[in-house]
């Protein structure tokens, strides 16, 4: 009787320890699942942020071709004026000139 209850004893104790063991495997199992889920929601944040950042960067390029672009529109219809205005003055200029030149002919 006394080996019964030892054998008893034993076989309990051997599967409570199993199914002990098999509890944390499950929990081992469970954190290494949430660990691999928290490193995938990091990395596609941060893939996230990336493209935002990219995009920003694409869109301050973007306005600071925009803005270069129209400094050189503008540069140009000022040298433009410039050049229109100079070509009157030459032209009152010469006018002048042939009309001071007419004062100066002799009349037959």
């Amino acid at each position: 009787m006394k080996k019964l209850v030892l054998s008893t004893v034993l076989l309990l104790a051997l599967s409570i320890s199993f199914t002990s063991c098999r509890d944390e495997v499950k929990k081992a199992e469970n954190s290494v699942e949430k660990a691999v889920d928290g490193a995938k929601d990091a990395a596609n944040s941060a893939v996230d942020a990336a493209g935002k950042a990219v995009d920003g960067a694409k869109d301050a390029a973007n306005s600071t071709v925009n803005a270069a672009g129209k400094a050189v529109n503008g540069a140009r219809d000022t040298a433009n004026s410039a050049v229109d205005a100079a070509g009157k003055a030459l032209n009152g200029a010469k006018d002048a000139a042939n009309s001071a030149a007419d004062k100066l002919k002799p009349v037959h």
